[in-house]
């Protein structure tokens, strides 16, 4: 039985085409994976630990090989414990709204929690950085108002799938699988059913195969 992780990073499951993508995904991998555990992870509805104070001071003493004080042990047990739930996984699926030509700053909170020295990369200078989440596949769902396409002027305006392949790919995940719902606004309702309608065909595709 493998572990199925659903990060969900939009605020408004009712309306979002990120969600509804990911959805169908889920119930095509359930139909064909129905032993697998599929945990869910609402971002939006999820208390992760504030990045200051002890928690900072004890990332630090981590950097400098310093061992941690009794406060930043207690902060730092905070953190360990979201990097691994998510490392227990065996594989990921990310529901990801562009938000302002980027991320949403829930899931920018959790990706600076769990991107950590010595738990999902590693430094040495004979090997530079190394990703520690690896042999893992990952699909994720992106959605935006606008589109994005590769080789259009609006192409370098996407810090949103570009930017969160970059980090996917300093943890070690090769196996990225891209499901892309673009445009969900600008083109109006029509050609926004029509493409979610055509992200739902791929992300159900994926899904057998996952």
């Amino acid at each position: 039985m493998s572990k199925l992780l659903y990060v969900q990073a939009s605020p408004t499951p009712s309306r979002s085409f990120s969600i509804a993508v990911a959805q169908a995904f889920l119930k095509a991998y359930r139909a064909k994976n129905p032993g697998d555990e599929v945990r869910v992870v609402d971002l939006f509805n999820t208390d992760l630990p504030a990045f200051d104070g002890f928690t900072l001071q004890a990332k630090y003493a981590i950097l400098h090989g310093k061992p941690h004080t009794a406060q930043e042990k207690a902060a730092w047990q905070a953190v360990e414990s979201v990097v691994a739930d998510f490392k227990s996984a065996d594989k990921f699926l990310f529901a990801v709204p562009m938000w302002n030509f980027g991320l949403p700053y829930k899931l920018k909170h959790y990706l600076d929690v769990i991107i950590q020295p010595g738990y999902t990369f590693s430094y040495s200078p004979a090997e530079g950085f190394k990703g520690l989440v690896t042999g893992k596949p990952v699909a994720v769902v992106y959605a935006r108002g606008g589109a994005y396409a590769p080789g259009t002027v609006a192409e370098a305006m996407d810090m949103q799938k570009k930017y969160l392949e970059l980090l996917l790919g300093f943890m070690g995940f090769k196996d990225i699988r891209n499901i892309v719902v673009e445009p969900t606004l600008m083109g109006g309702p029509e050609t926004a059913a029509a493409k979610r309608a055509e992200a739902v065909a791929l992300a159900e595709k994926i899904a057998k195969e996952f």
